[in-house]
């Protein structure tokens, strides 16, 4: 026993999420201890019936993994891919003296370590150590303050976790039967799609206007010439887009006069050559005041407005400053800042912008979002002094310079004085017509000289920032050079970007900033949202969901009622509320139904068609037009014709008179090219959801028809009867191969045409199709050696090429790889996003995908394998060449 204690007295030792995490924390502590990484959570709730432990498979609740009918006890497991590294932390810890949980200080950091408290059992002193930036001096602050687990935090993240299994498993279900298959419902994600399909409605509902207006350019006697807009006529005020009723496209207020082209062009030949008198002239001084430092919400939407960034690949930059002890910790609902944050960064304003800049007392930021969390501070940079960006340039890699920055520039701006300045506003007039322009100087740039919203060049923005208008007073004769007729068309309310939807979300109190970015990564791959650009679509899935849970779940999808449920779990966490009683109303009910009652009622009172069937209208001369959202994708109605909907085609594009020229073209679709002479089979050439396709027979409930897309390059209007019977042919069998007996083949996949024998493939040239590909060619391209990783990429006709990368010098391509298309600069390849079109991607698009693959591998990756292999080669005696381990995790990464 002695010599047990004996061994245990040496190191101590100290668990975190992340490996990274565990390297930093290496180098601020000494040899007496041990750094270890959980690699996130080492225990979940089951993920499948497979992982139900045997004892409980027969339960009723098994599938949930949560026992609803004793007190929600949840059944926690290990996933097999962490029982590798649950043994590896059970070793370490029986040499250890005591042991130090030291993961993140919030709920889910919290869980980790009571997960971990609870598996590895220790029988060892255990301290939970906190901090919220890894730095010396805060690693040695929080072992000399350690503390207990916080049961709050747990119980808290725990009923979250438990909720959204309930949701989840409960609903989902209901989606698939009533929907498709593959659908899934969550507490903030619902809620998420649900508010981006309600800014569709309401585009789909809008009805633009227009109107007119007169623009002058005015000379005065001395400084150089303005703009000036009409306003207002004989007393009557012009409309502007916001006196438009967006559902009618009608004036809200009739008093205003609204102009057609005619009457304005009419006032401008009647104001023509005739002098202006200045009618007013109001100047007001105005203070700008430093936004708060950054949040996780307010930093993911800054960088996605500055930066490009999206919400995950912020995180995931943020994510490694944090853990390289750059930032303090980056998932907070807090504006606060530390005394010591505080100091120096006045100390910062004073030294780089002088005293001037420093106001007399410190800016003290308290947060407006509902449930957020005071405990922790802003995200700033860690330590003090805070390190200068441009010394950290050659630490950095280019997404995390660009981040750190911003987040520097964010927090000193937050301690430094007001701008101050003037904002003046001239009136003109003429015969009743009156023009007015604003314009605004700066008299005292305050916190704009570090800091400017929307821009990386502040000097720049702030000249953008200031409009000068000449110095005029009132009664002066202005002289008009020119009036140019304007016309104004009302725009749409405009669709969320992840930026505006984590704002709104967090504005309304739903789910966590920490979250927002998984959130907005799994409607994306739910296909309940595409991208436009930087706006977030929905689609008519996401239509057909949201009817449903709006006319059958309501409460679910209820904004108010999903913030009650983030309020509560913070009350959990203050041990103020008991989280059983809570489960028990929400899953079983207490004076009404809960989630399981009202879920099994509604099983057979939702009719599947009435709720993914919406109706565009009817046509003077014909039957009713619907849109169908059905087993393949969503689909035009018309009595008995059918067509497809373009995938990328957004809900308020699809007017009616759109629907009629679709269901036309559907029609003149389902006119045979002819028929098959060894089926008797009609022949069909359709346009799909992805493209132009040809199709052998109709439509059968009992069995799909063969189609075959068109080849790349062939269009719609080349493809005659024989042409067509080529397609369906494929893949075409050209022969055996005279060595082994395989039989060649000729076929196309989703990235383009090649041959096959066996196991080897090759693709096939550009100017050879497999319509045409005879044995002997394909035996030739069979006979080549297989390019592989960059060979492969270099030998490819890129499908695109871009500027050169600004990290490579290289040009950056888009290729067709085996797993699909990609994009590459020589070094890193990154995998276009799930139903993006090649032809859409733009140089912008490419950069920012590398940039995220980049963050999420590096370059470095391959060499640590290859020093990995190099090790393992040694030990066996065999050369350290680490060839064959490289080429294994290359094939893995794919393209």
């Amino acid at each position: 026993m002695a010599e047990t204690m004996a061994a245990k007295s040496g190191k101590s030792l100290v668990i975190v999420e992340s490996p990274a995490k565990a390297r930093t924390i290496r180098r601020f502590l000494g040899q007496e201890f041990t750094v270890e990484a959980s690699i996130g959570h080492i225990r979940d709730l089951p993920q499948g019936a497979k992982e139900v432990p045997e004892r409980y498979k027969g339960e009723p609740w098994a599938y949930l993994g949560v026992n609803v009918d004793q007190d929600f006890a949840p059944i926690y497991v290990i996933p097999p891919d962490k029982k590798k590294q649950v043994t590896k932390l059970k070793s370490a810890l029986k040499e250890a003296s005591d042991l130090y949980l030291a993961t993140d200080e919030d709920r889910e950091g919290e869980a980790i370590s009571w997960h971990l408290s609870e598996v590895l059992k220790p029988k060892v002193p255990v301290h939970r150590l906190v901090f919220h930036e890894i730095t010396e001096e805060a690693i040695r602050n929080a072992l000399e303050s350690p503390r207990e687990i916080d049961d709050g935090l747990v119980k808290a993240q725990e009923t979250r976790r438990i909720l959204d299994r309930l949701y989840g498993y409960e609903v989902s279900p209901l989606l698939w039967r009533k929907i498709g298959r593959g659908l899934s419902a969550g507490r903030v994600q619902s809620v998420a799609v649900r508010r981006i399909v309600q800014r569709e409605r309401e585009r789909c509902a809008f009805v633009a206007a227009t109107y007119w207006d007169l623009l002058g350019i005015f000379s005065p006697d001395e400084g150089k010439p303005f703009e000036a807009t009409l306003v207002s006529l004989d007393g009557r005020r012009i409309p502007s887009g916001k006196d438009f009723d967006a559902k009618s496209g009608r004036l809200k207020d009739e008093r205003l006069l609204l102009l057609d082209e005619a009457a304005v062009r009419e006032l401008a030949r009647r104001l023509e050559d005739q002098p202006f008198q200045v009618a007013g002239v109001e100047e007001k001084p105005f203070v700008a005041r430093p936004a708060p430092p950054f949040t996780t919400s307010t930093l993911q939407q800054e960088a996605n407005r500055k930066l490009g960034f999206t919400a995950r690949r912020t995180m995931s930059v943020a994510q490694s400053l944090y853990e390289n002890g750059y930032i303090t910790y980056m998932r907070t609902d807090s504006t606060t800042l530390a005394q010591v944050a505080i100091e120096a960064a006045r100390e910062l304003v004073r030294s780089e912008y002088g005293e001037t800049y420093l106001p007399l007392q410190p800016r003290m930021y308290a947060s407006k979002v509902k449930n957020a969390q005071e405990a922790h501070e802003a995200i700033r940079p860690a330590g003090h002094p805070f390190r200068l960006p441009e010394s950290l340039r050659h630490e950095l890699s280019s997404d995390q310079f660009r981040l750190f920055e911003l987040i520097w520039k964010r927090t000193i701006a937050s301690q430094m004085a007001d701008a101050r300045g003037q904002r003046t506003t001239i009136t003109l007039e003429c015969n009743g017509a009156m023009f007015q322009v604003s314009g605004k100087t700066i008299e005292f740039a305050g916190f704009l000289r570090a800091y400017v919203e929307g821009s990386d060049d502040p000097q720049a923005e702030l000249a953008d920032k200031e409009t000068l208008l000449p110095k005029v007073a009132r009664g002066q004769t202005i002289r008009c050079l020119e009036l140019q007729s304007k016309s104004h068309t009302t725009q749409p309310p405009p669709r969320f970007s992840e930026a505006a939807l984590t704002r709104a979300l967090e504005e309304m109190g739903i789910g966590r900033p920490s979250t927002y970015a998984t959130i907005i990564d799994t409607i994306q791959a739910r296909e309940y949202v595409f991208k436009k650009g930087n706006a977030l679509v929905p689609s008519w899935t996401a239509f057909s969901v949201i009817r449903l849970m709006e006319q059958h779940l309501t409460n679910l999808v209820d904004y108010e009622f999903t913030a009650q449920m983030e309020d509560f779990l913070d009350s959990i966490s203050r041990h103020e509320e008991g989280h059983r009683q809570y489960l028990h109303g929400f899953f079983w009910g207490n004076d009404v139904p809960g989630l399981k009652g009202r879920v099994e009622a509604k099983i057979k009172e939702i009719d599947a068609r009435d709720i993914s069937r919406f109706s565009l209208g009817r046509p003077e001369d014909g039957e009713e037009v619907f849109v169908r959202v059905g087993k393949f994708g969503p689909f035009l109605e018309q009595g008995e014709r059918r067509a497809s909907i373009p995938h990328d085609m957004p809900p308020d594009e699809m007017k009616l008179e759109k629907a009629i020229e679709l269901l036309n073209k559907g029609q003149a679709e389902d006119e045979p090219l002819g028929h098959c002479p060894q089926t008797g089979r009609p022949v069909f050439l359709k346009t799909g959801r992805f493209g132009p396709y040809v199709q052998l027979g109709p439509v059968d409930e009992s069995q799909k028809p063969k189609n075959a897309s068109l080849l790349k390059g062939m269009s719609p209007e080349e493809v005659d009867f024989q042409t067509a019977l080529r397609l369906l042919e494929l893949p075409r069998t050209l022969g055996s191969h005279p060595t082994t007996g395989e039989p060649v083949v000729a076929q196309t996949g989703r990235f383009g045409p090649f041959v096959k024998s066996g196991s080897e493939t090759r693709s096939l040239p550009d100017d050879l199709s497999p319509l045409d590909v005879s044995l002997q060619q394909a035996l030739e391209l069979l006979a080549q050696p297989k390019a592989r990783g960059r060979q492969a990429a270099a030998s490819k006709e890129p499908l695109r090429v871009f500027g050169e990368s600004p990290v490579t010098g290289e040009p950056v391509r888009l290729l067709a790889g085996r797993y699909g298309p990609y994009v590459t600069d020589g070094q890193t390849n990154a995998s276009l996003p799930k139903n993006t079109e090649p032809e859409t991607v733009t140089f912008e698009m490419a950069l920012q995908w590398l940039a995220e693959r980049f963050a999420q591998k590096g370059p470095s990756k391959k060499k640590a394998a290859g020093r990995t292999a190099a090790k393992k080669s040694a030990k066996k005696g065999t050369p350290r060449t680490g060839k064959k381990t490289t080429r294994k995790a290359a094939k893995k990464k794919g393209e």
